[in-house]
């Protein structure tokens, strides 16, 4: 007897190789509470720019050995042997100013956490504490930017961050489920906030039609929804 053909569930259009997957159905969306998780998605972030997300993807483990489990305190120690030593690591993007700025930022992601307590406490403030959802049409035009994330980027470049532009504070903010991005017709949007493979401790979602907002950042570099 034959078994019954199974059918995929329907997922946003950006997420189709293996890789995007995993990280669509497990990651993408999911309120994160973790400082470190924050930590290791702005040195990723970052890391994208001008390149596709699939590459960050399939260099992330050599990025959490690279960069001390992504560990900021460790992180922030980097001197410029270590740095040297990086520049020669063939499994992360060898960019100067990009790993220099993921040791600077390491500083300035430690002074957030000495004067709010958490990183965590600092960066919900920008959604007033709720993720901000939009159920995106397919086909639909999104923007690569919100308000939201032009005011992240402001705050964060004033604490001396760097790479943290609006459009990567956009990204960064869907990685960790500040923003619920998925499509209406996305089974994750159907199940709700929580998905396998991430602890959420995030609140409750507030859904949101005041902006619209896109996959993946940025359509020149991840497929279009």
């Amino acid at each position: 007897m034959t078994a019954a053909p199974t059918s995929s569930p329907r997922r946003c259009a950006w997420a189709t190789s293996e890789l995007g997957v995993a990280y669509h159905d497990r990651e993408w969306g999911v309120p994160v509470r973790d400082d470190r998780a924050f930590f290791e998605f702005l040195i990723l972030e970052g890391a994208q720019a001008g390149l596709s997300w699939e590459t960050i993807l399939r260099k992330r483990a050599a990025y959490r050995r690279a960069f001390a489990g992504f560990d900021p305190r460790r992180v922030a120690r980097f001197d410029a042997r270590r740095v040297r030593a990086l520049l020669a690591d063939a499994g992360i993007v060898r960019n100067r100013l990009k790993i220099a700025s993921a040791v600077s930022n390491a500083r300035a992601f430690l002074a957030v956490q000495a004067e709010f307590g958490s990183f965590a406490a600092y960066v919900w403030r920008f959604v007033d504490g709720q993720p901000r959802v939009t159920r995106w049409r397919r086909g639909q035009a999104l923007p690569a930017r919100t308000p939201e994330s032009d005011a992240l980027s402001r705050d964060l470049i004033a604490r001396g961050f760097r790479f943290v532009g609006s459009t990567i504070c956009y990204a960064f903010m869907q990685a960790t489920g500040l923003v619920d991005d998925h499509a209406a017709d996305c089974f994750r949007a159907r199940a709700g906030r929580r998905a396998p493979g991430r602890r959420s401790g995030g609140p409750r979602p507030r859904p949101t039609t005041r902006v619209r907002r896109r996959p993946p950042r940025a359509a020149a570099r991840r497929p279009a929804p």
